[in-house]
């Protein structure tokens, strides 16, 4: 263990503090001892590996490619003249859904599959599809109980549980999340398989994860307490963190994945599952992953690190967006009412989210609201701050073309995934006008 990685561990042990006195203000009886020390590792060694920048690469040819390419228009239509046109605007998004293999009854419901005809006005089977989600959305648990998995990682992978001490814990664990879990975490365990947990962890805030959906499998090992335990997280083929392998590997050391000492490892006696989630979210979720690797926390605070750092974060927001994708398309089973619900909600946000990146702000900085930024110059086109999409997306090839990576243009590779994000965020209803009526207006022919 070098100096680094030292005093990444002090860190989480400051981490692991206040994850406890979380849950002591809670409820006394959840005494977790800590989070962990974080790092990755090509192997499930324990002994520290080199860095492998080129691991940056996220692993993005073993999975199916699920993302569509859009054309862009680039017309300016005249302001004053222009008027939403709804039904035109429904006849495109219907051709690009030609190929699109919807669920049965779907189709019915989207406002853009409609025939022209229909005027755009919202008809009654496409306020009920919506008014469905949202009611479904908030009749969510945060913590409930299914029969059990069809398509659990470990569902194949069948342990002892007749131990009655075993299964003591386990409940003890269930009472724990089910008093506990913060609002940002849900899980859904099975009466049939007392071993397997499924949590859906939502990004935080000021990082480049904000308002991602992110998927973990969980094993409660034969031996638990006395081990920790096995943890897989959905990939969907991306390496979105140092941390979060496209294989599904979580390195962490209270789970064993990673060295660690003291506070930082797993206590049979005081860890919880609890406390393996909170740190998943706290620690490896967070705002800088680039420095998650121990072998670059020596550069934090140095300019090259910062500007590495910087550059990391958006590739990691274009695979953030490429995960919310895969879950709006693919959504984990018994979860799927909340990724309809939740990308309802946010899906707005997201996209102008990703409008504010494309002209050059910080990932995971503040957006501003719509009024503050017409006040500053008119629109989703505007910014004080703006970076040139062509030096924008050079710097980012230098710093990672180093490595092996392959070419990458962050301001075209989002505009992309801004189109795939617009139409699946139709789908489940989100609030999306005001880029429908900017869309519209830039592909009207010039005056």
């Amino acid at each position: 263990m070098d100096a680094d990685a030292l005093e990444q561990g002090s860190s989480s042990c400051r981490t692991a503090a206040w994850v406890d006195s979380q849950s002591k203000q809670k409820r006394q009886r959840c005494q977790g001892s800590s989070s962990d020390q974080l790092g990755s590792s090509t192997s499930d060694s324990l002994q520290m590996a080199e860095p492998e920048l080129q691991d940056f690469n996220y692993g993005e040819a073993e999975e199916e490619d699920y993302y569509m390419d859009d054309d862009d228009g680039d017309g300016d239509g005249d302001e004053s003249e222009y008027e939403f046109d709804e039904a035109d605007f429904n006849q495109q998004l219907a051709d690009k859904f030609d190929d699109l293999d919807l669920p049965p009854g779907v189709e019915a419901t989207v406002p853009w599959l409609q025939k022209i005809e229909d005027s755009g006005v919202s008809t009654t089977s496409e306020l009920e599809f919506e008014d469905d989600i949202t009611k479904k959305y908030k009749a969510f648990k945060q913590f409930y109980t299914v029969q059990n998995f069809s398509d659990h990682h470990y569902a194949n992978k069948v342990i002892d549980t007749t131990r009655r001490e075993w299964a003591k814990r386990i409940q003890h664990e269930w009472k724990i999340l089910e008093k506990d879990l913060p609002a940002s975490i849900y899980v859904c365990v099975a009466e049939d398989r007392m071993d397997c947990l499924r949590a859906a962890i939502i990004g935080p805030k000021g990082t480049p994860y904000h308002d991602g959906l992110f998927f973990f499998d969980v094993q409660f090992t034969s031996s638990y307490p006395s081990s920790p335990p096995s943890v897989y997280y959905h990939s969907g083929g991306l390496r979105l963190n140092p941390n979060l392998y496209n294989c599904g590997k979580v390195c962490l050391s209270l789970l064993g994945t990673w060295s660690g000492y003291g506070c930082e490892t797993w206590n049979p006696a005081q860890s919880t599952m609890l406390q393996v989630l909170v740190s998943i979210q706290a620690l490896i979720l967070n705002e800088k992953p680039y420095f998650n690797e121990p072998g670059y926390a020596s550069s934090a605070n140095t300019a090259s690190g910062e500007k590495n750092s910087v550059q990391y974060n958006k590739i990691t927001f274009l695979h953030s967006c490429r995960t919310m994708l895969y879950s709006l398309r693919r959504p984990p089973e018994h979860f799927a009412d909340l990724v309809a619900g939740h990308f309802r909600l946010h899906g707005r946000t997201i996209l102008a989210a990703c409008q504010h990146y494309m002209e050059g702000h910080t990932i995971g900085s503040v957006v501003p609201e719509e009024d503050e930024s017409e006040e500053s110059g008119g629109g989703a086109g505007a910014s004080s701050s703006s970076v040139a999409p062509p030096k924008e997306d050079q710097g980012l090839m230098d710093v990672f073309g180093l490595f092996g990576t392959r070419r990458i243009q962050f301001v075209p590779d989002l505009k992309t995934l801004f189109e795939d994000l617009l139409m699946e965020f139709n789908v489940k209803g989100a609030d999306t006008r005001k880029f429908l009526e900017e869309k519209l207006k830039k592909n009207q022919p010039a005056a």
